[in-house]
């Protein structure tokens, strides 16, 4: 577990009792519902990465954003380097409509109705948290089907 994980961004929209969730089309993930995100540019920062991952994913620039989780995620030797810590944001603030990109279709869902079925299935333990207002941070073990094996840790707080 001392490797160093790869750095990735998670941004979630919010908006009243809704949250914007993107149907990831290629790739890593693809099928499944999450926020939009990834890895950084050589010399970027995570919020750089953040504004950009968004733009480039659903056509919106985050403006006022909160860092709300780091999450660390395993997966077997084979697929070791998909193992990686997740900074999760929540942005209230943006510039632009989401629009449907090549690689993510952007939808709005109430926050009490989210498809965690058709999700990672993490995020069930982690998101209802990060929606009360709480800080996360946990550590989850994937097997090479991507199923989640076991949650290490999980420990919430309030945001400062």
């Amino acid at each position: 577990m001392s490797e160093s994980l790869r750095a990735v961004s998670l941004l979630f929209l919010e908006r009243d009792d809704q949250i914007l969730l993107a149907m990831k089309k290629r790739g890593f993930g693809a099928g499944r519902w999450n926020g939009v995100g990834g890895k950084p540019e050589p010399g970027e920062d995570i919020r750089t990465t953040a504004v950009r991952e968004t733009q480039e994913e659903i056509g919106v620039t985050p403006i006022d954003f909160t860092e709300v989780g780091e999450l660390h995620f395993y997966f077997p030797e084979e697929k070791k380097d998909w193992n990686q810590l997740v900074r999760v944001f929540m942005c209230s603030k943006w510039e632009g409509e989401p629009t449907e990109s090549e690689e993510m279709a952007p939808e709005w869902y109430e926050k009490s109705h989210l498809p965690y079925d058709e999700m990672w299935a993490d995020d069930e333990m982690w998101l209802p948290e990060v929606l009360a207002g709480n800080y996360v941070e946990a550590t989850f073990y994937f097997e090479e089907n991507e199923n989640m094996v076991k949650r290490h840790t999980l420990t919430s707080r309030p945001l400062a």
